[in-house]
């Protein structure tokens, strides 16, 4: 950052440590709002103070475009509900990497006259090319998760080979973008971009949506971290590798969460093995029954679990249940809730949602810490899961789902399954668990039934 004042460049420093403690104030749901806000602020301090020092023009369209920007994101906030969230960081991420990919355009119709160094050609192609496949990518997420589009993987003859050429085509003029620079194959480049962002995407589906999401906001931070070398911006350096890191490793947890590899969920449906998706309702018989008697099942055990799921989110049913759960501790129950790390949409979703009713954090325990409490269990509650507790991940070979970690509800005593009907998770197979002998159905909406289900344990 030659030529910046050392108050800016203390600026920058102290919105940097900013960005750090945020993310680590977020690696727990007790402290999440203070790290949200710790990193709000040390983004307003790093945008506000270049109008203090830099020589810009244009001040009246970026202002006009700050309160545009304000005002979506004010609305935004206030009205999508925690089911949409997944969709939201979706759009979120693509308008960071479409963003990060115009500055590179504009920056590189700069470069062009004034002989640059190769490297930071480099940064601009890679910044023009991985920005336009991280917004193209976000649009397609987004469009699956919203069901804009099928959420099944989408896949076609001859898509392997399209993938490649365009892999090789996108590699070729990033290369002629450093050897004779000029816009035009920047702009060639980011089309290409685009098209790989979409190919890249649409093999996906069902529950593997949400994990590359996470890889395309990793793809958004080296963009950004990229373009800070190319604008000279240390702040945007290392802005863009901490969100680049933090992508990475969420992305690998994700994976691991769901026994399988990253490659696998980006091109397994190409030989059948993603996460498909959607799936019809099964007419087999299940052992159902009423509040009541799922209430004596509740009111007469010494230990519960619940498991939530997505259902519980779309339901908005966790204020219910953590009346429910207050009930059945006061009659001397133990009960806690066990969080599976891709419950939900995306990692700490349920956490959130179950913050939000203010369920105490000793409640919430982690799959690995609970899973050996299921045999001492005499019943699990699964309210709106489904793949979590599917023992398919462990029996059946051939299963979408095989190998990842579930959670040992079938090992309970009793399970009870709240749904609303007998179609499958998102993974899109039949859950054995909902025939077992000693599992009982109670179907409906989860916050009608949770609220008739705590009436009739009130009446115990």
């Amino acid at each position: 950052m030659t030529g910046t004042p050392v108050w800016v460049q203390l600026t920058y420093l102290l919105a940097a440590v900013c960005f750090i403690l945020a993310l680590k104030g977020l690696s727990s749901p007790r402290h999440a709002r203070t790290g949200n806000l710790i990193g709000a602020f040390g983004a307003v301090i790093a945008c506000v103070v270049v109008f203090f020092y830099a020589d810009l023009d244009h001040v009246v369209p970026i202002l006009l475009a700050i309160a545009v920007g304000t005002a979506v994101g004010l609305v935004g906030a206030r009205r999508v509900q925690m089911t949409q969230m997944p969709q939201l960081v979706a759009l979120f991420n693509g308008v960071g990497g479409g963003a990060a990919a115009l500055v590179a355009l504009l920056e590189l119709g700069d470069l062009v006259g004034e002989s640059p160094e190769g490297f930071a050609l480099a940064a601009t192609a890679f910044t023009i090319l991985v920005g336009s496949v991280s917004f193209s990518g976000s649009l397609v997420t987004f469009a699956k998760l919203q069901e804009l589009m099928t959420s099944r993987p989408v896949v076609f003859v001859g898509l392997p080979i399209v993938f490649g050429a365009s892999i090789v085509a996108a590699v070729l003029l990033a290369v002629l973008t450093v050897t004779d620079p000029a816009v035009w194959i920047g702009i060639v480049l980011a089309v290409v971009g685009l098209l790989l962002g979409v190919l890249l995407v649409l093999p996906v589906g069902g529950a593997d949506v949400p994990i590359v999401i996470s890889l395309l906001n990793a793809f958004t931070g080296l963009t950004v971290a990229a373009g800070g070398y190319v604008l000279d911006n240390t702040l945007l350096l290392v802005a863009g590798t901490l969100v680049g890191a933090s992508g990475t490793f969420l992305t690998k947890l994700m994976a691991a969460a769901m026994g399988r590899s990253v490659a696998n969920i980006l091109f397994g449906a190409l030989k059948g093995g993603s996460t498909l998706g959607a799936g019809e309702a099964s007419d087999r018989p299940v052992r159902s029954a009423g509040p009541e008697d799922v209430a004596i099942l509740l009111g007469y055990a010494h230990r519960v679990i619940v498991v939530p799921g997505y259902g519980l989110a779309v339901a908005q049913a966790q204020h219910t249940l953590r009346e429910l759960v207050d009930v059945l501790g006061d009659r001397g129950i133990s009960v806690d809730y066990a969080i599976h790390p891709v419950a939900g949409r995306m990692p700490g979703h349920m956490n959130v949602l179950l913050a939000e009713a203010q369920v105490p954090y000793e409640q919430l325990k982690e799959m690995d810490d609970i899973n050996s409490e299921f045999k001492q269990t005499d019943v699990v509650l699964v309210v709106g899961a489904n793949d979590v507790v599917n023992p398919a991940a462990k029996t059946t070979p051939g299963a979408p789902i095989y190998g990842m970690p579930i959670l040992d509800a079938d090992e309970a005593q009793q399970i009870v399954f709240l749904k609303r009907s007998m179609r499958p998770g998102f993974a899109g197979i039949e859950n054995e668990l909902l025939f077992d002998p000693k599992t009982t159905l109670l179907f409906g909406d989860a916050k009608d039934t949770l609220g008739k289900l705590l009436s009739s344990v009130k009446a115990l």
